[in-house]
């Protein structure tokens, strides 16, 4: 029934050979995928590039400068909800609202009396967004001992770095497009 031939068994364990390749005087076309000298390949490690992290740079006023801008001691030390909502504005770059914000922190401080358990996060995330230092202490300390000090703080950081915190960050950037767009012409080169 079946033959032992060992030469037909031999005929289906072997491989054709490849086939060979292109003359060399052709001009190649495109780029190669996949050769022998591996021109390209998916599968070639990528080296890390080290980031260097930015330094730290300290913050432009104390935590107890709050009498620097009296106005915003003022609204801060009666109505925090405002001076936070408004902060959490621009450091969220407008994904959520200075009513918003506000109302939610209000909320938590009706429901737990400790609203620096919110508020501690946007101080943490601004201190990334700006390389700012973590001074005195941890920014959840610093919200739990201080909460109207922090917060004066921060607004005070915001405002320095050109912010105009009550028009919020929609209307911080449409400022900052008219004067883009308003900024005077200058000549190239030199006149007489």
């Amino acid at each position: 029934m079946y033959t032992s031939n060992s030469t037909e068994y031999q005929k289906y364990l072997t491989t054709p050979p490849p086939p060979p390749p292109p003359p060399y005087d052709q001009p190649a076309e495109g780029i190669p995928v996949d050769s022998a000298d591996n021109f390209y390949s998916e599968n070639v490690p990528q080296i890390p590039v080290p980031v260097r992290p930015k330094p730290l740079v300290p913050w432009s006023t104390g935590l107890c400068d709050c009498f620097d801008d009296v106005n915003n001691c003022c609204l801060t030390c009666w109505c925090p909800c405002i001076t936070f909502g408004r902060i959490a504005e621009i450091v969220d770059k407008g994904s959520s609202s200075c009513g918003t914000s506000g109302a939610l922190y209000t909320l938590i401080t009706c429901v737990t009396g400790c609203p620096c358990f919110f508020s501690c996060f946007y101080r943490a995330k601004m201190r990334q967004q700006y390389s700012l230092q973590e001074n005195p202490c941890g920014d959840c300390l610093l919200h739990c001992c201080c909460e109207s000090c922090a917060l004066c703080q921060e607004y005070r950081e915001l405002t320095n770095r050109g912010f105009n915190l009550p028009v919020g960050w929609h209307g911080n950037v449409e400022k900052q497009k008219r004067e883009v767009e308003m900024a005077p012409a200058v000549e190239e080169g030199m006149s007489r």
